[in-house]
């Protein structure tokens, strides 16, 4: 579809003044109709339907701001510019509060009524973005993903192909990619949908818990004990098993983890007993498992077990073209959440985003969008209203930290760890994928620091 030109509607009753207007406009490459009162430029805005409309204030029957009511009520949804040889600081407010785009007096500023316009214009234009955008979204994706970029539809073939299977899935990638997600879009496209789906993350489980969690127990099995409890494989009996993190997972339960998957059979901890039991795993980690098994903390029999299957999730990074379209989903998302009205990004916001190196990925864009669209109160989203860290080129993946002069090394590994944490949103499996350290190790640093 060929861009028209701008169509601006002038409204004024001194047929002097619209012609001096016409004229200037269409010197600017505007294309311009006029109206000399109110009612008939309230019946030309049905039928000419103008991108912008210039109106005075002071009019016989109908005024400026009665018009601008008028169109309101009329459903017209378009910048207007009001125009009055009687400066008041009252009516401009009066104005501004009845929704006009701005304020002018005579005689005009030509320089700003065209700086004015020009602004609107590029509203027109933006708005223009987020109805594609949003009609893209409404086109629906690949499940709950957002994405067209080329390595995400090579990702939504693998997993088209994988769900019309059974076996058993390796899913990797830094943390905020959406392990989850796919794991959930595999379970929701297979034979399985029907039944549960059942996520565990091996690293938020304290240690002495995590056999109790998978495998369930009988009442009295240990302290604390006090009922029989079903663990994640019966909760996920006809269905699925998420096990995220599986690299974090004790050594001395692995044995018992692949004798349940290659067995499909469960002994509760206490129990006498074994029963069956119908899972499909899905494994997830945010490091390379075959590094976990060189370093001992993975066991290559359960690896090979559960890596018939491998999914390597892209980072944001690697899909910034992207980014335009997971904006404009997390804007209308968090618009429904916090009852808000923003359109989208200005341009120079979305550049920002575009230029960040999102060490948090998917997950950081989207605290990052509901920030924004909390602070915006407005239509468009500024970049004085993105984090401080997303406005400084130097910071992100790779960023120095600088540290005090005669730190010790204690101290200075406590500021290590807290400004990646920070940096990484306070995501601590990203702030330890960061550092090459585990989970737990971040856990204890944090606990002996004293901080939550």
């Amino acid at each position: 579809m060929v861009n028209r030109k701008t169509r601006i509607l002038v409204v004024d009753d001194e047929e002097a003044m619209r012609e001096v207007l016409e004229m200037r406009l269409e010197g600017w490459g505007f294309e311009v109709r006029s109206a000399c009162d109110g009612h008939q430029a309230q019946e030309l805005a049905r039928s000419y339907c103008p991108d912008i409309i210039i109106s005075d204030v002071i009019m016989p029957e109908l005024s400026g701001l009665d018009l601008l009511r008028a169109l309101k009520s009329d459903g017209l949804d378009c910048p207007v510019v009001l125009v009055t040889a009687q400066g008041s600081i009252d009516l401009a407010v009066e104005a501004m509060k009845q929704g006009a785009q701005d304020f002018v007096t005579k005689p005009l500023d030509y320089a700003k009524l065209r700086a004015i316009l020009q602004a609107a214009e590029n509203d027109r234009e933006l708005k223009r973005r987020s109805q594609r955008l949003l009609a893209q979204l409404d086109q629906g994706g690949f499940g709950d993903f957002v994405g067209t970029s080329k390595v995400m539809r090579e990702m939504y073939t693998l997993i088209q192909s994988l769900s019309s299977t059974d076996a058993p899935v390796i899913i990797t990638g830094e943390s905020g990619t959406g392990k989850e997600l796919a794991a959930r879009t595999i379970h929701r496209m297979s034979k399985r949908s029907s039944g549960p789906f059942i996520a565990v993350n091996a690293a938020a489980i304290p240690e002495n818990l995590i056999e109790s969690e998978i495998l369930g127990h009988e009442k009295g099995s240990f302290t604390g004990a006090i009922g029989t409890r079903a663990g994640c494989f019966e909760l996920a009996n006809r269905g699925t098993l998420f096990m995220d993190e599986i690299a974090e997972m004790p050594m001395g339960l692995q044995p018992k983890l692949l004798r349940v998957i290659e067995d499909r059979r469960v002994r509760r901890v206490g129990g006498a007993h074994e029963f069956s039991v119908d899972v499909r795993v899905i494994a997830a980690t945010n490091k390379d498992p075959r590094n976990a098994v060189d370093d001992g903390r993975l066991r290559e029999d359960l690896y090979y077990r559960l890596n018939v299957f491998t999914i390597v999730l892209p980072t944001l990074r690697e899909r910034k073209g992207d980014i335009p379209l997971l904006a404009q989903h997390f804007i209308r998302e968090f618009n429904q959440k916090h009852g808000t009205h923003v359109e989208g990004l200005r341009e120079e916001a979305l550049e920002l985003l575009k230029a960040y190196s999102w060490p948090g990925n998917v997950r950081e864009l989207r605290n990052v969008m509901e920030r924004a669209v909390i602070l915006a109160r407005g239509d468009w989203i500024e970049s004085n209203h993105l984090p401080v860290y997303v406005l400084t080129p130097n910071t992100g993946a790779g960023a120095r930290i600088v540290l005090p002069a005669n730190v010790t090394a204690a101290e200075a590994e406590k500021e290590l760890i807290l400004r990646t944490l920070e940096r990484a949103g306070n995501n601590k499996a990203e702030a330890a994928r960061q550092l090459g350290l585990d989970v737990k190790t971040i856990r204890n640093k944090l606990k002996f620091y004293g901080v939550e």
